[in-house]
């Protein structure tokens, strides 16, 4: 009887988990959605593309042709390096836009997410200096974060982070990794300008940072003109990290980086040790897609969407939102960035707002110091246009009882 597991092996002492996992928390945006699973509840807090333009029929065409034509090796495993015709095609859309990258120098990853989490155990060990944004990518907080380095903010401006800053921060003591999101940022929904980037650059001249240029929204621009890539200006000291989640679909989860060859051998040892490769299947369907079909066309119909979408939602902001509120106004991307007037909360907002059954992300998430109490964070790529409509004459209506609270 001592050697059956009842109801007491199950209370039983274990080893205790590793110091670093305290310290990580989980991700706000997960516990948020939990909060959201109410029909009647209007959300702008998930970073979702909408799923009415996932090529759902072209897709499941591919995935027939992969597996009648290829079924065997597409159910096999696979290089950890990735599936060759598919790097081969990430590097035609890099020399599309000036690029000159070699399959060689391209790792495929479960998702641009993994992409991180391999830069992280490549580059940091306990009490490095990481640089980002403030806010910035609140994912990366976390997936960096379980490496328990230091985190440096430095502030984001309209056209970019702040130069000065930047290299008032690099000057202050080695700094292994600066992580950015160049185009249409998560969570603000700011672009780098092209002097913006070069200044970048100017900052890093002389220190061996390495600039990780996270990218999964470059595509999705519909105001404006592209601006170059940070590795025109940085070379091989550009780590790029990029992502179908939005081109195609992020159920795929399927992504990628791209890095000269002595930090790309350290990436395939990295990934060798988590996962051995990325879903060949994915790969191949993927790819199978891409070479099937018109992708410009198909990224134009998600840019007109978005165009509208963003566009009716600033609308609403303008006619709906008390004076005092301010807000970005992307060119591109999934996102807008809100900031409050008058010192008030969006923690307090969020509980307001769930009450009116609507949803965002307070800003705090998005700071890896903390900090922006004020500011919350816009979704405006996954709601039709009439729930844009009332979703945000419900977030309008909130912030007013925040500020003119019934007597």
């Amino acid at each position: 009887m001592d050697d059956m597991i009842g109801q007491r092996g199950v209370d039983e002492v274990i080893s205790p988990f590793a110091e670093r996992m305290s310290r990580v928390p989980r991700s706000f945006i997960r516990e948020i959605l939990k909060v959201t699973e109410d029909p009647r509840t209007i959300s702008f807090a998930g970073g979702l593309p909408n799923p009415r333009f996932f090529p759902v029929r072209e897709v499941a065409e591919a995935a027939q042709k992969v597996l009648r034509e290829s079924g065997e090796a597409a159910l096999q495993y696979s290089t950890t390096e990735g599936y060759l015709p598919l790097r081969e095609l990430i590097v035609e859309r890099y020399a599309m836009k000036g690029m000159k990258v070699d399959p060689e120098e391209v790792l495929i990853t479960t998702g641009s997410q993994q992409g991180l989490d391999l830069l992280g155990k490549t580059f940091l060990d306990k009490g490095d200096r990481v640089i980002v944004e403030e806010p910035t990518y609140l994912a990366a907080i976390q997936a960096f974060g379980i490496f328990e380095p230091e985190f440096r903010s430095v502030p984001l401006k309209g056209d970019g982070i702040d130069p000065k800053a930047l290299s008032a921060a690099l000057s202050e003591r080695p700094t292994k990794l600066f992580y950015a999101v160049p185009n249409f940022q998560n969570p603000t929904g700011v672009s780098y300008s092209e002097e913006r980037r070069r200044m970048v650059a100017r900052a890093m001249r002389g220190c061996r940072t390495v600039f990780i240029e996270d990218d999964p929204y470059g595509e999705l621009r519909f105001i404006g003109e592209e601006a170059p890539s940070m590795r025109r200006f940085l070379g091989g000291k550009a780590v790029l990290l990029g992502s179908f989640s939005k081109v195609i679909s992020p159920g795929l989860r399927l992504g990628w980086a791209c890095a000269r060859s002595d930090i790309m051998e350290k990436l395939v040892i990295a990934k060798q040790a988590s996962d051995l490769h990325t879903s060949i299947l994915s790969q191949r369907i993927a790819y199978q897609y891409l070479a099937d079909n018109d992708v410009g066309e198909h990224l134009e119909r998600i840019r007109s969407g978005y165009r509208r979408q963003r566009d009716l939602m600033v609308k609403m902001i303008e006619e709906s939102f008390p004076a005092g509120v301010e807000y970005t106004r992307p060119e591109g991307g999934m996102f807008l960035w809100v900031s409050l007037p008058g010192g008030l909360s969006s923690l307090d907002l969020f509980n307001r707002a769930i009450e009116n059954n609507v949803a965002f992300v307070p800003g705090q998430a998005f700071y890896a110091n903390g900090g922006g109490d004020n500011t919350l964070r816009l979704n405006f790529s996954n709601s039709s246009e009439e729930r844009i409509v009332e979703g945000m004459g419900r977030l309008a209506k909130s912030i007013e009882e925040m500020i003119w609270p019934s007597t």
